[in-house]
């Protein structure tokens, strides 16, 4: 099981900060968030994603991954 925390605009489009998930790639983990959290379709594809503190593009197999955090693009300076 992979713990996924959301922060920021895609906290408040999933309704919530973290969530248990079962999916074994990031793709899968990907479509399956956008489908039961629509509201993050729009944010998603903007975010960075961070595999057990490793940013990734691509799919990755989930397998071992304990924390994936979503990140949405920060404004500030």
């Amino acid at each position: 099981m992979t713990r996924v925390r959301y922060f920021a605009a895609a906290a408040e489009a999933a309704g919530t900060d973290s969530e248990q998930r079962h999916e074994v790639s990031l793709v899968a983990l990907r479509a399956a968030i956008v489908t039961e959290h629509p509201a993050l379709a729009d944010i998603l594809p903007r975010c960075a994603v961070m595999v057990d503190g490793v940013r990734t593009d691509g799919d990755l197999t989930l397998d071992d991954a304990a924390l994936i955090d979503i990140l949405p693009p920060f404004a500030g300076g």
